[in-house]
Order: structure tokens, then C-alpha cells, then sequence
């Protein structure tokens, strides 16, 4: 048996596979679909100071390669996740780490947030930030697209809270590892990538958008030599561990990410076809190192 033990900044997981944000709800959803013990670890949906219904329907479909999806960032607020039973008191009753992934419309909000789990953090491992979202102060340009607003964000959250932090980078940018550099001098332990591509369908019958939101974060199988690439750049421009994702559906795919350089991985669109998904990886990356004489995944990181 390989010795698939991960250590991200500040926790260890069983082995280096996670669930990504947004698509495995808080956890209670897949309960008695997915064996939480095998699991490394789950990052559940965003949380933001307010309740938030997210966009109007119809805002996922799926497409070529993959899938289209505008929720909106749909969830309860701070306060319902921090005091509903079925939110943070069930996820710390998991024998499996906890990521909290965070976002706001302004620096504060942000800081906001994350000053609140900070003093409710047992049971939390990390805190991912979410930077994909627009800056409401700002006119709307995403944080994330924006070297100085991305850092801001960090050190903001960073001066908030003691907790391990994992900033997740968006794609839509022209050179990602300025943001790496960025996110990690401003505080970020970690970095997590890729988060969506801004992509588009068109109903040709109807002349209709398939999604209310007209576009929608592009996710799946076609996002992987993407995302592998940024991972590769990424883990060149900083080092810090690096939580790869982007269209994993087996180990195969794992293995690939943690040869350009993650530390761990994250599986997302998979899930919404097959729930025991992220469990399967793991159990196949284990197969695959004993195949391969690989004892541990220190052997594989980053040897691209």
C-alpha cells in the first residue's frame, strides 16, 4: 500500500484527494452516498455574510466536453452555516478535513466572513478564497482579475483569521502565475486551481441563452491540458502548496496534475455524474503507485 498521507500548510489529509467547492454541497447532501472516511477532505460551497439565492434558473446545462453553470454562489449566509445543524456543527462530525470556501462583494465582506469562522474554527482546516467574484466598489471587476484587488483580498482575510488560507485563482487571466505570486506575498498558505472558464450556449432552435445568466463557468473533461498547463506555471512561480482541479475524472487524470505540480487535488463536474467519484480516485491512485513501485506522492510532485 502507498503512503498517500498529504500535508497541505497547516493540516494533513488521508490522501490528497478533495471535493471541490460547489459541486458536493455542504457534505449532509451526499450522506450515505459517499464513504466521508476515504475521503482526504471536502470543500464545501461558498459562504458569504448574507443569504444568497443565487441566479435564475435555468443556470446549468451540460455541453460538449463538459458543463455550463451560473448559480450565482447560492447559500445560506454566515449566520445560518455557523448556528444550522445541518451546516458547520454536522461538517465538524466528519472524519474527513474541512475547507470552507468564502466570498463577499467588497474587501470587507470578506474579512467579514472570515473573522466569523475564525472565532467558531474548530473543525475547520482552511478557508479557500474564493476571488472569482466582482467587486461591487470597484464597478464590478472581478477580484480575481486583478493583481491588486486579488491582494487585497488575501491580506484583508489573512489579518482576519489564524486559519490556514488557500486562495483558488481564476483562469481568465492572460498570465496566472502573476496572481500566484500575488495572492501568496499578500498571505495565501496555498493556492487552489483552475476555478471555471467563462464560456456560452445558444439554444439554435429556440434563439434562446441555455442559461438565464447568458454565460456561465465552463467545468469538465475539456478544461484538462488548461488547467494541468496553469498548474505546471503556477507551481514554477511560487513555492507553496498547490491544489490542482479542472476535469479530473480518474486517477490517471490525479496523477497528472500532481506530475505538474499539485500537492493535492480537487474533483468537481465528475461528481454530478458518478457521487463516488473522488473515492474511486483515490483508491486508483493508490493502484497505480504499487503499479508503479511509487511509495509515496512525494515521489511524483512537481517532477515535470
Amino acid at each position: 500500500m502507498a503512503d498517500l498521507t498529504t500535508q497541505l500548510a497547516g493540516f494533513s489529509m488521508r490522501n490528497p484527494v478533495l471535493t471541490a467547492s460547489g459541486t458536493f454541497g455542504y457534505g449532509s447532501e451526499y450522506e450515505g452516498l459517499v464513504d466521508f472516511g476515504k475521503l482526504g477532505g471536502i470543500t464545501v460551497k461558498g459562504v458569504s455574510p448574507f443569504p444568497s439565492h443565487g441566479n435564475p434558473m435555468p443556470r446549468a446545462v451540460e455541453v460538449y466536453g463538459g458543463m455550463l453553470n451560473a448559480i450565482g454562489l447560492q447559500n445560506p449566509g454566515i449566520d445560518a452555516f455557523i448556528n444550522d445543524p445541518h451546516y458547520l456543527p454536522a461538517l465538524r462530525c466528519l472524519p474527513c478535513a474541512v475547507i470552507v470556501n468564502i466570498w463577499g462583494r467588497s474587501v470587507e465582506q470578506y474579512a467579514e466572513v472570515a473573522s466569523r469562522l475564525e472565532a467558531e474554527k474548530r473543525g475547520i482546516a482552511a478557508l479557500e478564497i474564493n476571488i472569482s467574484c466582482p467587486n461591487v466598489k470597484e464597478g464590478g471587476i472581478a477580484f480575481g482579475t486583478d493583481t491588486g484587488e486579488a491582494a487585497k483580498v488575501v491580506r484583508a482575510v489573512r489579518n482576519a483569521t489564524s486559519l490556514p488560507l488557500i486562495t483558488k485563482l481564476s483562469p481568465n487571466v492572460t498570465r496566472i502565475a502573476d496572481f500566484a505570486r500575488a495572492v501568496v506575498d499578500a498571505g495565501s498558505d496555498m493556492v487552489s486551481l483552475i476555478n471555471t472558464i467563462t464560456g456560452m450556449a445558444i439554444d439554435i432552435e429556440r434563439r434562446t441563452f441555455k442559461i438565464a445568466n447568458k454565460t456561465g463557468g465552463f467545468s469538465g473533461p475539456a478544461l484538462k491540458p488548461i488547467a494541468v498547463r496553469m498548474v505546471y506555471e503556477v507551481h514554477k512561480a511560487v513555492d507553496v502548496p498547490i491544489v490542482g482541479m479542472g476535469g479530473i475524472r480518474c486517477a490517471e487524470d490525479a496523477i497528472e496534475f500532481m506530475m505538474a505540480g499539485a500537492t493535492a487535488i480537487a474533483v468537481g463536474t465528475a461528481i454530478f455524474g458518478n457521487p463516488a467519484a473522488p473515492v474511486q480516485i483515490a483508491e486508483g491512485m493508490n493502484r497505480w503507485m504499487d503499479a508503479h513501485n511509487v511509495k509515496s506522492t512525494k515521489e511524483i510532485i512537481g517532477v515535470m
